[in-house]
């Protein structure tokens, strides 16, 4: 008998387990991708937050700590995409996960490299979209998850985008997922296997600070809020005074701190100045922006690297899923993938009789 685990996602990823750890900005490092690619999962590192030099680095230490495939996310309207493409192509990186949807020519670039594409989808019409512009994978997130996400539930959506694009590609189903049962009912809903950030957080190889952690697993279910306060677009994060704060506010109020944001994110990242207008030109025509919103774009980035890096959650921002509300530990990930495929397993055999 076919082993129920063994998925087409664990055959497109080369894992041996149909979990992938999604690339988090600011936490998905090279010691927690690393660490879930050796446990048998899917680690993707979390390129966005880097500059060249440093995803070079990250991507030279995964490959020296383990032999396992691993992925790289990266933004599709970064001005230096074609040499980040050159890069992990250079490096024989397996697969590019995307937070918003590559265009039709940014995939065929990554398929000319010989690099797999993977976006998240928030509504079965994106899927069916990325689907016909030849993506190889999807992951589908409801609204549970944490950072940016959409209003409609997992439960709901999952099933929904694997009806759409399952027979042709594999589906990852993410938001709300953090335990071997939670596998089984995504692939119940006929998914290939989950995709788990908030969980990933809370490892031992996570480098978020262990006082930061702590504001994390304090957390209950209802302690998360949904708001577009923080670059315009809807955000789950942990809900705080800042963030109530920043929610109150009006764009007049919000923009000189965005503002002072996109400028340290242009340093942190090696953007020129040139490449960051060029940059915000081709976002508010892809994306529709206003310029209120368009200054905006990176204010989150460096809200989340107040809290996650600097270890500082009173002024900056908790991106999390609501299954924060639920997590009690800080396992290693070796451990964290030991269990949930142990706790699926038994499920399996429950279910089974």
């Amino acid at each position: 008998m076919a082993d129920p685990l063994a998925t087409r996602a664990c055959t497109l990823l080369g894992c041996r387990h149909p979990v992938v750890q999604t690339g988090m900005g600011w936490v998905s490092g090279a010691h927690l991708t690393a660490a879930t690619s050796a446990a048998g999962g899917f680690g993707v590192l979390a390129g966005v937050t880097m500059d060249r030099a440093q995803l070079w680095a990250a991507v030279r230490s995964v490959k020296e700590a383990t032999d396992t495939p691993f992925g790289v996310n990266l933004r599709p309207d970064q001005p230096d995409l074609d040499e980040r493409i050159r890069l992990v192509a250079a490096e024989g990186i397996r697969l590019v996960s995307f937070a918003g949807a590559p265009s039709r020519d940014v995939i065929a670039r990554l398929h000319d490299a010989g690099v797999l594409v993977m976006p998240t989808v928030g509504a079965r019409r994106h899927a069916e979209k990325m689907l016909g512009w030849g993506v190889d994978a999807v992951i589908a997130q409801g609204g549970e998850g944490g950072g940016h996400t959409g209003p409609v539930p997992t439960s709901l959506l999952l099933p929904a985008v694997v009806d759409a694009v399952g027979a042709e590609i594999p589906v990852l189903g993410a938001g709300g997922f953090h335990d071997g049962r939670g596998l089984v009912a995504a692939l119940a809903h006929g998914a290939d296997g989950v995709a788990m950030g908030t969980r990933f957080l809370l490892t031992a190889e996570s480098r978020v600070p262990d006082e930061v952690k702590q504001r994390y697993l304090a957390a209950a279910v209802t302690d998360t809020v949904v708001t577009d306060a923080l670059d315009g677009a809807p955000q789950r994060v942990i809900r705080t005074e800042l963030v109530d704060r920043l929610t109150r506010a009006t764009t007049l109020t919000r923009l000189p701190r965005a503002l002072a944001n996109a400028l340290a994110f242009r340093r942190l990242t090696g953007t020129s100045t040139r490449d960051l207008i060029a940059e915000g030109l081709a976002m508010r025509r892809s994306q529709d922006l206003t310029l209120a919103q368009l200054a905006m774009a990176a204010n989150a980035p460096m809200l989340v690297k107040a809290a996650l890096v600097d270890g500082d959650p009173d002024a900056g921002v908790l991106p999390t899923g609501q299954v924060a509300g639920v997590i009690e530990e800080v396992p290693t990930v070796a451990e964290l993938m030991e269990r949930i495929v142990a706790e699926a397993r038994a499920t399996l055999a429950r279910l089974a009789g």
